[in-house]
């Protein structure tokens, strides 16, 4: 019974049973082409039986195997190789249904190919997960038909496997030149602004032009003189990507959420800042205060960052800024470069946090990154042909100059701002970084 519910009548049986019943009607007018009906049955059913028999050798001679990429990567398309070797004697027909992860809900996926007797041939197809996480497949079924076509076999070959879907390590190679990019400014060479860590160096003595609050007055009334402390110089400037993780940020766009875009980019910021020997961290929150790593320059920091990236959990709840300025005065002694992925959903959520962003900004190079929602602006595009049409290009417009008016604001209280497009942001981040950098404002 197994072997007989994996065969299914092919449309060549139901074409010549169309032709035999056709000859059996007209038979009642020329009984010549009933009994020529009768014997065309008795072929066709003969032609059944061995094309089953075929079918039934070809299935244990013919072998498939996945090759799926060691990781997948966020929102970019990823090939899947098959590879299937026919050992027997006769031609092969297939059509290939690969048991897709449930995350992807594709429901119209499959593959035809023909294989000759004695052949390996190999295909593949593309698949692009948007959702992080372990990704499982399930058996590879294959529907076999000979050169007869008259019945269809199916093999299950079972290949479960699981892949996890990791942020977007294709995206992070494509960016990594950058981190060798020149920094340029303005035409002229700028140097590198000279930072204190807190670790002490050496005693000195005082010389016009040092700061006097490094003045050493222990020292200095031992020795009858003025002595300075000195510290060493810090070379390596440290640089967080800030993730906002609440429910502003589960909008999707080509697939994707606005959290998720974040994380792909952070993931390409942070190798740009480590190629540049700059000190990379993470710091994500909503209600609550999410993971916390510190910039360091370690070489399995990159490491450190994409595991905590492929791990982090959107949350229904509104963000805490008082709980992410906590987390900059607790965890954040020196200053540093704070690249905040956020979206605030209206002006006056943004009256809410401003206080707070201020305040952050005063000890910190605070860059906040907002979203355009493409999907908006695109209306804008078309010319209106109706009365409905100019209605929704004004709504759309007044969206577009409340976000503008959003970047406007934070600017006038003396924070960066990148306004950029979803699909943009990793690039349009590290050029912020990068000319943040050039001018020293780190």
């Amino acid at each position: 019974m197994n072997h007989l519910s994996a065969l299914y009548l092919g449309s060549r049986f139901f074409l010549g049973l169309a032709v035999v019943s056709t000859l059996s009607a007209i038979g009642f007018w020329y009984p010549g082409a009933f009994w020529l009906s009768t014997v065309l049955l008795g072929v066709l059913l003969l032609l059944v039986v061995y094309d089953t028999y075929l079918l039934h050798s070809a299935a244990k001679s013919l072998t498939a195997t996945r090759q799926p990429p060691p990781v997948f990567s966020l929102g970019d398309e990823m090939q899947v190789h098959l590879s299937l070797h026919n050992a027997g004697s006769h031609d092969l027909w297939l059509t290939l249904i690969d048991e897709l992860p449930e995350q992807l809900q594709r429901r119209d996926h499959h593959i035809s190919v023909s294989i000759a007797a004695g052949a390996m041939l190999t295909t593949s197809y593309g698949l692009r997960p948007t959702q992080r996480g372990v990704h499982s497949f399930g058996a590879l079924q294959l529907f076999l038909r000979s050169a007869l076509g008259l019945v269809e076999r199916r093999v299950a070959v079972p290949l479960a496997q699981s892949v996890a879907v990791y942020p977007s390590i294709v995206q992070m190679k494509q960016f990594a030149a950058r981190g060798h990019e020149t920094v340029r400014t303005g035409g002229r060479r700028r140097p590198r602004p000279v930072a204190k860590s807190y670790e002490f160096d050496q005693i000195k003595d005082y010389v016009r032009g040092d700061d006097l609050r490094s003045v050493n007055w222990k020292a200095s009334a031992r020795r009858g003189e003025l002595m300075v402390n000195t510290y060493v110089v810090e070379r390596a400037q440290r640089i967080y990507c800030v993730i906002d993780k609440s429910r502003s940020m589960l909008m999707p766009f080509a697939g994707l959420s606005l959290l998720d875009y974040a994380i792909n980019a952070s993931l390409a910021v942070s190798n740009v800042v480590l190629r540049r020997d700059d000190r990379a961290g993470l710091i994500t929150f909503s209600d609550k205060l999410g993971d916390v790593l510190t910039a360091d320059s370690k070489p399995d920091q990159l490491r450190r960052i994409l595991e905590t990236l492929y791990r982090q959990q959107e949350r229904e709840g509104e963000s805490d800024y008082d709980l992410l300025y906590y987390a900059t005065r607790r965890f954040l002694p020196a200053r540093s470069m704070l690249l905040l992925f956020t979206n605030f959903e209206s002006n006056n959520a943004l009256d809410r946090v401003l206080p707070v962003l201020r305040r952050i900004g005063r000890n910190h190079a605070l860059v906040v990154i907002l979203f355009q929602n493409t999907e908006i602006t695109e209306l804008l595009e078309p010319p209106a042909a109706s009365i409905e049409e100019v209605y929704r290009k004004s709504t759309a417009r007044r969206y577009v100059q409340e976000r503008e008016l959003m970047a406007a604001r934070l600017r006038q209280n003396g924070i960066q701002v990148v306004l950029t497009r979803p699909e943009d942001l990793t690039g349009a981040t590290i050029s912020k970084y990068l000319e943040l950098k050039g001018r020293g404002s780190i």
